[in-house]
């Protein structure tokens, strides 16, 4: 607390400083590596809010679904359930919340070995081996432990194709209250198979369609890896219902997914590498050929950053099958243009020349007219390697025939996050998820060490096909020559009908000031407002509602809390 308080205290009066003396500050490394540092330490880094707000935010948010369900008609379908798991007493605890279900349930399964403890309870229990016997509509699935919101179903749309749903849910302390809300995205096949993220309740419209009976058992495991399956699948007919309508126990078993077995669905189309203590997989996709792969970089003048990322790509990349366009925007130091005639003679480097004025769209779809590869890659200058796989990795998901753009892990100068996926409806705009956590953090819902789809990730990383590049388009040159190509491009890239991806095993920095201010011209604000227009306008739908993010949590800062009251 008083380490939180005095940086408060630091951070005001920063901002009281001259300009003069915040710039000479900001060009101090190690001062900036400091200040990071005891960011981090003090809690301000992201400014997440404490558990007792947290509970709070939480508490008004359960109280609103509550209201939106009560005025839902009644639900008059009939279910099937079936509940995996064999202790009695979680039995006990589940079944009891079924009774206050209005539905129907026509049968209830639970596994052969605990079925004589409880046939006394209700008539319609049944073992599990009977499941697949009958056809069944409407299935529910929980775990032992799981308790159902009693207006749970009414939830669900009414649907007429074979269907999948999961929803949000919590737990309960030893107190009966609500704690760690789990907030999901919508379906997230990446997700799915790094951290098996949707591990509880699912409701399965037609399951005989859907997904393979025999495989419920009395094992805890199966949901996950079930919809890991229908992950690798390309499953599309999975929804998400965002109202937290379950609660689990003390009991419940499910607190993390069992990432053995979820390694064993994986490990046919994927190298697994378990993070047993994280409970997440890195999962490299193999390369069936190897790709060319040509990075664009962009610069004016900046020999010294130009210099550290090419050398850093050159000495510490393990994929070799690579060529680096770099693209001089009228750059006028001398040293620089001699640096990058020298660049020029390099085996794996071309120097392009573009003389005319700074649009950064321009800029990356000419040097791609010029691009070699199968695959081509856009980054900043100011980019610096830290994984040496950071290429197979992108590239690996970047030849995936359901993957469009792929972006990585990108750090700040002191190790805080600056990029791990784009959300859309961030400022209104378009923001950095995770932005500012510290480097090792595992983000919300291990969100920031798991690689999932995002709706768009930053192109200061980006690979991406070049046949998808040019399918469409590439950059949009004409109304977004600074600001919001990237995320223009990748929302593009999504509505061809593959996912984009953030790769969290690619580390790398990106030197970007953290604390530059706004040294902008009325022409730049203008222009920059303008792009701004043009992303709500074209984009407006997932600025609205961001499937990989989730309605229930804020916009207001980058940090996945929970929503206010005044911002539903």
């Amino acid at each position: 607390m008083l380490k939180k308080q005095l940086m408060l205290a630091v951070k005001g009066g920063y901002g009281l400083l001259p300009q003069s003396v915040k710039t000479a500050f900001r060009k101090n490394l190690a001062l900036r590596a400091w200040y990071g540092k005891q960011l981090q330490q003090s809690g301000l880094f992201y400014g997440f809010p404490s558990q007792k707000k947290l509970f709070a935010l939480y508490k008004d948010c359960l109280k609103k679904q509550q209201a939106d369900l009560a005025v839902l008609p009644a639900d008059t379908r009939n279910y099937a359930v079936v509940v995996l798991g064999s202790n009695k007493d979680a039995l006990r605890l589940t079944l009891s919340s079924l009774g206050q279900l209005q539905e129907r349930l026509l049968h209830i399964y639970v596994s052969n070995e605990v079925l004589p403890a409880l046939q006394s309870l209700a008539a319609e229990i049944k073992p599990l081996s009977d499941l697949a016997q009958q056809p069944h509509k409407w299935l529910l699935c929980l775990r032992a432990g799981e308790q159902i919101n009693p207006n749970a179903l009414k939830a669900l749309p009414d649907v007429v194709e074979p269907r999948l749903f999961y929803f949000d849910w919590h737990y309960l302390d030893n107190k009966d209250k609500p704690v760690d809300a789990q907030l999901l995205p919508a379906w997230n096949p990446d997700y799915q198979l790094s951290a098996g993220y949707v591990k509880t309740a699912l409701v399965i419209h037609q399951p005989e369609q859907l997904v393979d009976l025999s495989l419920l058992s009395s094992g805890i495991n199966d949901y996950t890896c079930m919809l890991a399956r229908m992950a690798i699948n390309h499953a599309q007919p999975v929804e998400h219902v965002p109202y937290s309508l379950l609660a689990a126990g003390q009991n419940a078993q499910h607190d993390k997914a069992d990432i053995d077995a979820l390694a064993d669905v994986v490990e046919p189309v994927a190298i697994p590498v378990k993070d047993k203590k994280q409970g997440i997989l890195n999962l490299m996709w193999p390369l069936p050929t190897t790709p060319l792969v040509s990075l664009i970089i962009p610069t004016y003048n900046g020999m010294d950053l130009v210099k550290a990322c090419i050398e850093s790509i050159l000495e510490k990349t393990t994929y070799q099958n690579y060529e680096i366009l770099l693209v001089d925007n009228n750059s006028n130091d001398a040293q620089c243009l001699a640096y990058f005639d020298e660049l020029d003679k390099h085996p794996k480097i071309r120097l392009l020349k573009y003389p005319y004025p700074f649009n950064y769209s321009a800029i990356n779809n000419f040097a791609a007219g010029h691009a070699r590869g199968e695959v081509i890659g856009l980054v900043n200058n100011d980019i610096e390697v830290i994984t040496p796989q950071w290429l197979e990795y992108m590239a690996g998901h970047a030849m995936r025939d359901d993957i469009g753009c792929v972006g990585a892990k990108l750090l700040y100068t002191d190790g805080r996050i600056q990029h791990a996926g784009v959300v859309m409806g961030y400022g209104g705009g378009a923001g950095h998820a995770h932005k500012y956590f510290p480097r090792y953090h595992s983000g919300y819902m291990n969100r920031l060490i798991a690689t999932q789809n995002y709706s768009a990730v930053t192109a200061a990383c980006l690979l991406v096909k070049k046949s998808i590049f040019d399918e469409v388009g590439g950059l949009n040159e004409e109304d977004l020559q600074v600001a919001f190509n990237d995320v223009d491009f990748c929302l593009r890239v999504l509505e061809t009908g593959v996912r984009n991806v953030y790769c969290a095993e690619a580390e790398l920095f990106h030197h970007e000031s953290v604390s530059r201010g706004l040294d902008i011209t009325e022409e730049k604000a203008a222009r920059f407002n303008r792009e701004l227009t043009y992303l709500r306008t074209t984009w407006k739908k997932y600025i609205a509602n961001d499937p990989a993010y989730n309605p229930n949590l804020t916009l207001k800062r980058e940090n996945f809390a929970i929503k206010a009251k005044e911002e539903y």
